[in-house]
C-alpha cells in the first residue's frame, strides 16, 4: 500500500486518468471472464487456479486429503455405493429424427440434439440391433456399419444397400422410418414394413434359439427389433390421433414381453391414457408401477400428484384453505406434489410456464432438467385440462424446499439429490437452452470481488475525468497520510 501511494503521488492528472481507465478495463475483463467461467463450469476460475496450482506452491499440500489410491478397496467400494449414480436413460417418448427433430432444425436453424445425445443413440442402436451372427447375413453386415456412420445421408444410403441385398431387412426399414421419413405417416409406413419382416425373422429365431449361444444372441436381437418396431408403431398411432389403437398396442406389447419392463413402455401408456382422460386406468397403471421396489420417474411421481390434485383442485382456494385449514384430500394432494417436486424439482417451472420448453432429447437423466423437459413437453396439456391443477401446484410446490434439509445431506422421501445432474444435463440439452440447476449455486467470492473492483476502478476513472486536479491532490493527501 505504501509503494502504491508513493507512486500515485508522483503522477500527473493525465497519467493518473490513463491508469484508472486501464485498471477499470482490466478488472472489467476479469469480471466478465469469471462470470462466463462460472456459468459454463459452475466454479470460479480464480478460486480453481488458486486451489489447484498456488496452494501447493505455498505449502498447502501438507493438509490436503490423501489421493484416492491411499484408500483401501473396501473404503473405495463403500464410497462408490454412497455416491448417487447419474445414469442416462433412453427417453421413452423420444421424437422421430426425420419427421420431428429435422423439421424443427429446418424451420429454426437450431440443432435440437447434441452430439453427445446422438452418440448415445448410436450406441443403443448397435446394442439393440446387432449381434455376433450378423456376418452370416450380408444385409445385417451392411446395417452393422450403418449404425456406426455419423453422417445421416451415409446411414440412409447404407439402409438402401441392405434392402437391395435383402428386401426383408427389418433394421433397414427402422433406420429409414427414423431418419428419412419427413412425416409421421411416412414413418408409420416404413415401420409397418419393418414389422412384417421383423415378425418373420423372429419366428425363425424362436424355432432354433436353443441350438447354440449364437442363436440365443440372434433371438435377443430379433426380439429387440420386434419390440422397438411395435412400440414406435404405437407412438405413430398416438401422434396421428388413433389413441385407443395406440393404447391397445401398448397393452398387448407389455403382455407379450413382460420381462422388458426396463424399457418403460408404461410411461407411453400413461401419457396415452391421460389423453383419453381414462383416469381410472391411469390409477391402475400407477398401482402396478409406483412401487417402492421399482425405480421412480417424473412421469410416475407427477402423474400420481395430478390424480390427487384432480380430486380437489376445482374447488381449491388458498384464501379459504388458510382460514379453515386443509381437508384430508387436500393434504394428500399437497403431499403428492411435494413428493413429486422432491424427486424432480425442475418440472414445476415448465408446467407453470415460468421457463420455456425445448424439444426433449433422446436421452434423459432421472431427476435432471432433461427429464423435466421431456415430461413437461408431453404432459403440460394434461395439467391444463384439469381445472385448478396448475393453481394448486403454483400455491404449494415451493413448500417442498422447506421440508428438505440444506445442503441436502439427506432427502425427505428419496435419497439425496445428486450433485452430478448439471454436468450431464449440459451434455444432453442443446446449447441455446438455459439449463435448470438445483440447488442454485451461490455466486463465488471472487465474482463479487471482481465486480466491486471493476465498479471502484470505473468510479475512479469517472472522477478523474471530471476533476483531474482534485483527484491528484487527493492521491497525494492519501500518500502523505500513509507516511
Amino acid at each position: 500500500l505504501l509503494t502504491v501511494t508513493m507512486f500515485l503521488s508522483t503522477l500527473t492528472p493525465k497519467f493518473y486518468f490513463a491508469l484508472t481507465v486501464t485498471s477499470s478495463f482490466i478488472s472489467g475483463l476479469i469480471f466478465v471472464f469469471e462470470w462466463w467461467h462460472f456459468r459454463k463450469y459452475g466454479t470460479s476460475f480464480i478460486e480453481q487456479v488458486s486451489v489447484s496450482h498456488l496452494r501447493p506452491l505455498i505449502g498447502g499440500a501438507e493438509n490436503s486429503p490423501p489421493p484416492p489410491a491411499a484408500f483401501s478397496a473396501g473404503d473405495s467400494d463403500t464410497s462408490r455405493q454412497n455416491m448417487p449414480e447419474c445414469k442416462v436413460w433412453r427417453n421413452p417418448l423420444n421424437l422421430f429424427r426425420g419427421a420431428e427433430y429435422s423439421r424443427y432444425m429446418w424451420v429454426t436453424g437450431k440443432e435440437p440434439l447434441t452430439y453427445y445425445d446422438m452418440n448415445l443413440s448410436a450406441q443403443d442402436h448397435q446394442n439393440f440391433f446387432t449381434c455376433d451372427t450378423d456376418a452370416l447375413r450380408p444385409s445385417d453386415t451392411v446395417m452393422q456399419k450403418a449404425w456406426r456412420e455419423r453422417n445421416p445421408q451415409a446411414r440412409i444410403k447404407a439402409a438402401y444397400q441392405a434392402l437391395e441385398l435383402n428386401n426383408d431387412c427389418a433394421t433397414a426399414y427402422v433406420l429409414l422410418a427414423e431418419e428419412e421419413a419427413t412425416t409421421i405417416v411416412d414413418a408409420e409406413k416404413y415401420f409397418k414394413q419393418a414389422l412384417k419382416a421383423g415378425e418373420m425373422i423372429y419366428r425363425k429365431s424362436q424355432n432354433c434359439h436353443s441350438q447354440s449361444p449364437q442363436h440365443e444372441a440372434q433371438l435377443r436381437r430379433d426380439t429387440n427389433v420386434l419390440v422397438y418396431v411395435k412400440r414406435r408403431l404405437a407412438m405413430c398411432a398416438r401422434k396421428l390421433g388413433r389413441i385407443r389403437e395406440a393404447v391397445k398396442m401398448m397393452r398387448d406389447l407389455m403382455k407379450e414381453f413382460p420381462l422388458l419392463s426396463m424399457l418403460n413402455i408404461h410411461e407411453n401408456l400413461l401419457e396415452a391414457l391421460l389423453e383419453l382422460q381414462a383416469y381410472a386406468d391411469v390409477q391402475a397403471v400407477l398401482a402396478k408401477y409406483d412401487d417402492i421396489s421399482l425405480p421412480k420417474s417424473a412421469a410416475i411421481c407427477y402423474t400420481a400428484a395430478l390424480l390427487k390434485a384432480r380430486a380437489v383442485s376445482e374447488r381449491f382456494s388458498p384464501e379459504t384453505a388458510s382460514k379453515r385449514g386443509l381437508s384430508t384430500a387436500e393434504i394428500n394432494a399437497v403431499e403428492a406434489i411435494h413428493r413429486a417436486v422432491e424427486f424432480n424439482p425442475h418440472v414445476p417451472k415448465y408446467l407453470l410456464e415460468m421457463k420455456s420448453l425445448v424439444l426433449p432429447p433422446e436421452h434423459i437423466l432421472k431427476r435432471g432438467d432433461s427429464e423435466a423437459v421431456a415430461y413437461a413437453f408431453f404432459h403440460l396439456q394434461h395439467w391444463k385440462r384439469i381445472e385448478g391443477a396448475l393453481n394448486l401446484l403454483h400455491c404449494t410446490w415451493e413448500g417442498t424446499f422447506r421440508m428438505i434439509p440444506y445442503p441436502l445431506e439427506k432427502g425427505h422421501l428419496f435419497y439425496p439429490y445428486p450433485s452430478c445432474t448439471e454436468t450431464a444435463d449440459r451434455e444432453l440439452l442443446p446449447t441455446f437452452h438455459e439449463v435448470s440447476v438445483y440447488p442454485q449455486k451461490e455466486l463465488p467470492f471472487f465474482i463479487h470481488f471482481t465486480a466491486g473492483l471493476c465498479s471502484f476502478s470505473a468510479m475512479l476513472a469517472l472522477l478523474t475525468h471530471q476533476f483531474p486536479e482534485l483527484m491528484v491532490i487527493l492521491a497525494k493527501a492519501v500518500s502523505t497520510a500513509t507516511w
